[in-house]
């Protein structure tokens, strides 16, 4: 059976018939920019949106006579990462020279490594969906630098194919990047596509963790090249693979394993070859489509680079920077987890919001582990959502609402002064701007009323005004009390103390 899809003539086999018949093989390259301040190789800045051919220099712009000069921050990232992932670090390592022609890669040639890795031979476990784990062998992490952006005008697709001419920025040419290649990843299965999304997840986690990058896989500082073969079922031997490049979101990764599995399924049912090159991710379509015959190593004819010293970190730098990793983010989730008293649903919302660092600042700050999730995935989420954002911390930032906010916010709540309902309104109006949590309490006379008296004298009229439902009370239907309750919180303009009227019309009609 086969599954053709709307808008490209690429045959896709069936995704039982495909496990049926293959076994998937994975890798997966993740370039990573790093967040330094400047250059690899040169001073020039690194700042995400600058105006075009601004962050550009003699160095970076290959200019002839301009030497190198290696970042040094960019290397020891580079070490952290590798410890990080379980590698080896290199006690001598050397850039190379990638030869080959791209129009945004203005020296004709990328200085990356060749042979000779900064960090090999680790790995990463990652944990799946239903809490089991699978390792990832890490090949190599090595050191190298990002090319420019090429702008194609007047296309429909945004690709060189039908563009009338094309612009290209060198802002982001030798930006420190660090590419992470995994070995070949057998015996995932069906779960080859989970496994895929998993790993980026928590390779994203680490890396953020490490205060490396900001691992925006939208604005390309994270971005991975999806390599995939099949294997017919019974044989070892490897088969000819695919590189779905620069795929941007783990959601992505994560289709692009699956339609390449079924398309090179479909390929191999029909006695058909794979063809090796480099295909593209089309986000809207769900597919990928034909790039460029892809390149052995030999193609690029690799050779030290001449114009940079060799890298030889001490071991006691090594060990020195292993003593700054932070605590691995699953193991650290595992602990917030336990601390906190959440529940696996509760935690797994946390971590879906991005709310674990906040939810953690905020706790330390004074507020109880419930109130803070309460209010940063609660309402906070709510308004962000409806505003279009997804990113929780991204907009609380924009208007300036700290975790200490929220400590004072339930502060009125726990000293008394303030019940949920009121807290809610006071929160708006923190989001609108209007000031701290007390400051629009004050502003818009928010506080329970205190008087016992005048909250009994409330009671009394609402029972006498609803006589069948405070019998159904006396006759032992208490949580018939809530209807009594909302009438006393209606009369009292929702500043009575709701579990003190509770008590007071229990007192009254069950004593």
């Amino acid at each position: 059976m086969r599954d053709m899809s709307a808008t490209t003539t690429d045959a896709t086999l069936a995704w039982d018939d495909v496990l049926a018949a293959f076994d998937p093989v994975l890798g997966l390259e993740v370039h990573v920019e790093l967040g330094t301040n400047t250059k690899m190789f040169c001073g020039c800045a690194t700042e995400f949106g600058a105006e075009p051919n601004t962050q550009v220099c003699p160095v970076c712009l290959g200019l002839p006579g301009a030497l190198p000069v290696v970042n040094e921050v960019a290397v020891e990232s580079a070490i952290r990462i590798g410890l990080a992932l379980n590698c080896e670090i290199a006690q001598w390592c050397r850039f190379a020279r990638k030869n080959y022609f791209y129009p945004d890669m203005p020296k004709n040639f990328q200085t990356s490594q060749y042979d000779e890795p900064i960090a090999f031979e680790g790995f990463l476990d990652v944990e799946l969906d239903d809490g089991s784990t699978f390792r990832v062998e890490i090949e190599r992490a090595h050191m190298e630098e990002d090319t420019g952006k090429s702008l194609h005008v007047g296309g429909s697709t945004g690709r060189i194919h039908g563009a009338t001419h094309s612009l290209v920025d060198y802002n982001r040419a030798g930006i420190p990047l660090i590419e992470i290649v995994t070995k070949p990843l057998r015996g995932a299965g069906e779960r080859a596509p989970e496994v895929a999304r998993a790993y980026v997840a928590t390779l994203r986690d680490l890396l953020k963790a490490l205060d490396v990058s900001d691992v925006k896989m939208e604005q390309g500082s994270m971005r991975c090249d999806v390599n995939l073969s099949l294997m017919p079922k019974g044989t070892t031997t490897l088969g000819t693979r695919t590189e779905t490049k620069n795929v941007n979101s783990l959601r992505s990764v994560e289709r692009a394993v699956r339609y390449e599995m079924c398309r090179h399924g479909a390929i191999l049912k029909d006695g058909g070859s794979i063809l090796q090159e480099t295909r593209h991710w089309h986000e809207d379509t769900g597919i990928t489509t034909s790039g460029r015959v892809k390149s052995d190593a030999d193609d690029y004819r690799y050779f030290p680079e001449p114009d940079l010293v060799p890298v030889a970190p001490t071991r006691e730098t090594v060990e020195s920077l292993r003593a700054t990793l932070p605590e691995p983010p699953a193991q650290r989730r595992k602990r917030l987890q336990s601390d906190w008293g959440f529940s696996d649903l509760e935690m797994r919302d946390v971590l879906n919001a991005g709310l674990v660092d906040l939810i953690g600042e905020t706790v330390e700050a004074g507020a109880t582990p419930a109130g803070a999730r309460k209010w940063w995935s609660g309402d906070i989420a709510r308004r962000a959502n409806a505003e279009g954002s997804t990113d929780v911390a991204s907009y609380a930032a924009e208007r300036s609402i700290t975790p200490a906010h929220v400590v004072e916010l339930e502060g009125l709540v726990t000293s008394g002064r303030l019940n949920d309902s009121m807290a809610r309104q006071v929160w708006e109006g923190v989001l609108d701007g209007e000031g701290s949590p007390t400051a629009v309490a004050d502003a818009r006379g928010l506080e329970l009323v205190q008087d016992d008296g005048a909250l009994e004298a409330a009671v009394d009229e609402v029972i006498a005004a609803n006589p069948d439902v405070a019998q159904k009370v006396r006759d032992g239907k208490v949580q018939a009390a809530g209807a009594l309750i909302g009438q006393v919180m209606k009369a009292m303009k929702g500043q009575a103390d709701a579990g003190k009227a509770r008590e007071i019309i229990l007192a009254k009609l069950t004593s």
